[in-house]
């Protein structure tokens, strides 16, 4: 990698052009000591806490859009170098983005408004077949163990609330999605996103800029070296993370829709999307794909195609997909991606969601970097006292 390269910021912009140092930094009549070096942290954590706190509400759209941003700058900086203006570029990219999610959504659109009719169509007969096989698992549970652990009364009950429960799990989640909130968030992400997103790309590199003028004279290495290690770390896996999901989604919508599963599209753009959470996409796909083919299929060829379609995504992510587009370059373990999206997602809702795995990234490096320190410490390498 050329060395105009290693000195790039957190976005890939050259040091050239950042601000330079000035050689006669100024002096300061005092020296700052460490119990105010860590109080100004702190302060900035909780302020930063503070404001997550009272804007949460508010803060999606610009989180995308930050998000967004952050992904296509690379690309807005190979057109600057080929001439076109920093704006021009920036609108470009973000022309580009909302081409493409409209001609998804249009394409798309018909077809998944079709199987949403057909599962709300089907919610009875699927209770139906719930409280039947709850019944007979229930049935063979007494037939095994005595009428002592399984009486007729809890068959009945269970067996009952079996259908009941699919019945409001299905509607709440129909109920959410209509919802006026649920609709005015949509409308939010799609008006305000794009905009903040044009500005943001634009003044991207002018931002980074600003913001190293303010890192401190004394740790202004330090903190852009770890900068350097976030960015790698980030844009590996947002980018990466992103062309899986695209890949993953298409083939499970495309297969389980050609294996004749009736929700096939929807249960494979669902598996694909969610496939940035560690193992959740692929355990709620299959669970879901699998259970539909059951209640779907009276015979067992269907459900060997539905089964053989999972098993070879399964072998495409694992041995294709996320070797050829993640690699080893991303040092998030897969348990704390996971933990840091539910946290995330339990502390701020959406928000958290999209800043978890930047939080989570910065968070890995700094313990990294302060495991390095250390362990080249005194504090390790001194050995017991005689």
């Amino acid at each position: 990698m050329p060395a105009d390269d290693q000195d790039q910021l957190v976005t890939g912009v050259p040091t050239t052009a950042l601000p330079a140092e000035p050689p006669d930094r100024p002096r300061s009549a005092f020296h700052a000591t460490r119990a105010q070096r860590i109080a100004l942290i702190i302060g900035l954590l909780v302020v930063f806490w503070l404001a997550l706190q009272l804007f949460a509400s508010v803060l999606a759209p610009f989180a995308a859009a930050a998000v967004i941003a952050y992904a296509l700058d690379p690309a807005s900086s190979k057109l600057t170098r080929l001439g076109l203006p920093r704006g021009v570029a920036a609108l470009l990219m973000i022309l580009a983005v909302i081409a493409a999610v409209l001609l998804f959504a249009l394409l798309l659109y018909p077809l998944v408004i079709v199987q949403v009719g057909l599962l709300v169509n089907r919610i009875p007969q699927y209770a139906t077949l719930l409280q039947g096989w709850a019944r007979e698992v229930l049935t063979d549970l007494q037939q095994n163990f005595g009428p002592e652990v399984v009486n007729d009364k809890i068959r009945d009950v269970v067996s009952g609330q079996a259908g009941s429960m699919l019945s409001i799990l299905l509607s709440t989640i129909a109920g959410l999605i209509g919802s006026g909130f649920a609709i005015f968030n949509l409308l939010s992400l799609t008006v305000v996103t794009p905009v903040v997103g044009f500005y943001l790309l634009r003044d991207w590199p002018r931002v980074v800029a600003m913001v190293d003028s303010w890192l401190p004279y004394r740790y202004r290495g330090v903190i852009r070296a770890q900068a350097r290690e976030v960015d790698r770390i980030l844009s590996a896996w947002v980018r990466g993370q992103a062309l899986c999901c695209l890949f993953l989604a298409l083939y499970y919508a495309v297969g389980l829709t050609l294996a004749g599963l009736d929700l096939g599209l929807i249960v494979g753009l669902t598996a694909g999307l969610l496939s940035f959470i560690p193992y959740v996409g692929s355990i709620t796909g299959g669970v879901t794909a699998i259970g539909l083919a059951l209640a779907q299929f009276s015979h067992w060829r269907g459900i060997a195609f539905v089964g053989a379609v999972l098993v070879i995504g399964q072998i495409l992510e694992g041995y294709v997909i996320y070797p050829r587009f993640l690699g080893d370059r991303v040092e998030l373990p897969a348990v704390w991606v996971i933990f840091a999206l539910f946290a995330g997602g339990a502390a701020f809702g959406f928000l958290g969601v999209m800043l978890a795995v930047p939080v989570a990234a910065t968070i890995g490096v700094l313990a990294r970097f302060w495991l390095r320190r250390y362990l080249a410490s005194p504090l390790y390498l001194d050995p017991p006292s005689a």
